[in-house]
């Protein structure tokens, strides 16, 4: 099954646009887990069991194990995922954006090292540095598009022929980039009057949209600028306010993260049924 086909399985199954986003900080991990040499993958896999039937994809952040040298345990998490969930994909957030041949590498590390079934790129190289992700012609390539930070206006306003450069991003990607079917594009909820404007330009590809949560990105808005004549289109992304959700009486770390999950994916249903 390519990505493609994996997700829009997935928005039905689960009736689902929340992505789960899972970026481990152990120093907000809940007292049971301190000092536990497993506790990153203890966490995720609670995480990740309390939260599969409501999410259409989980979006693991590559820079939050690489930099407690946790790789192991993200391989770990992913296999987990491969094995218990593999109906949900597995979008590997990592940014790469390198020459060709390192491109290959970086293609490889999600691939075949993580079994990823999406990675995350950086289109500033151009097609070259895209282009060796799409030998695995099954697998999704979400390339950065219009960011949810605020400083992504630095270069993404940029005009370029009379449009602002992420627009001719998304073009370039939907018209000429898009030779295997399986790209997306990352267009952050912070800005829905450009998500609209990318909507336009790309039809019913796939949209990554972080911002949601505690980046403060209006699920309204985004629905009502994202979505698709089909009421999808959508993975829009929940990382902090999921994961370190402050438990209410009688709950643990992983039943807050599944109650603000579930608010989070009805909010995001209500939205559509009135979009």
């Amino acid at each position: 099954m390519t990505f493609i086909d994996q997700l829009s399985a997935a928005w039905t199954r689960n009736d689902s646009l929340l992505c789960v986003g899972l970026d481990p900080d152990p120093a907000r991990f809940p007292a049971e887990l301190a000092g536990q040499p497993d506790a990153i993958v203890r966490f995720c896999k609670a995480i990740i069991d309390a939260t599969a039937d409501l999410a259409c994809a989980f979006k693991p952040q590559i820079a939050y194990f690489a930099a407690l040298g946790a790789e192991a345990q993200l391989e770990q998490i992913c296999a987990y995922l491969r094995e218990r969930y593999p109906h949900i994909p597995l979008v590997l957030d990592a940014k790469r954006g390198d020459i060709g041949a390192t491109a290959h590498q970086y293609a490889r590390e999600a691939f075949e090292r993580y079994g990823a079934d999406a990675v995350t790129v950086n289109p500033y190289m151009g097609f070259d540095s895209v282009e060796p992700y799409l030998e695995w012609t099954d697998r999704g390539v979400i390339v950065l598009c219009r960011t949810s930070n605020a400083g992504g206006s630095d270069l993404q306003f940029l005009d370029v022929g009379g449009r602002p450069l992420y627009q001719h991003v998304a073009r370039l990607v939907a018209e000429q980039w898009n030779r295997n079917g399986q790209l997306a594009l990352v267009v952050g909820a912070t800005f829905p009057d450009e998500i609209a404007q990318v909507r336009k330009l790309v039809g019913d590809m796939p949209l990554l949209i972080p911002g949601v949560g505690a980046q403060g990105g209006d699920v309204e808005a985004t629905v009502r600028a994202g979505r698709t004549a089909g009421g999808t289109g959508m993975m829009i992304n929940s990382s902090r306010a999921i994961l370190y959700a402050a438990p209410q009486a009688g709950e643990d770390f992983a039943a807050a993260a599944r109650r603000v999950a579930l608010e989070t994916r009805d909010a995001i249903n209500a939205a559509r049924a009135r979009a």
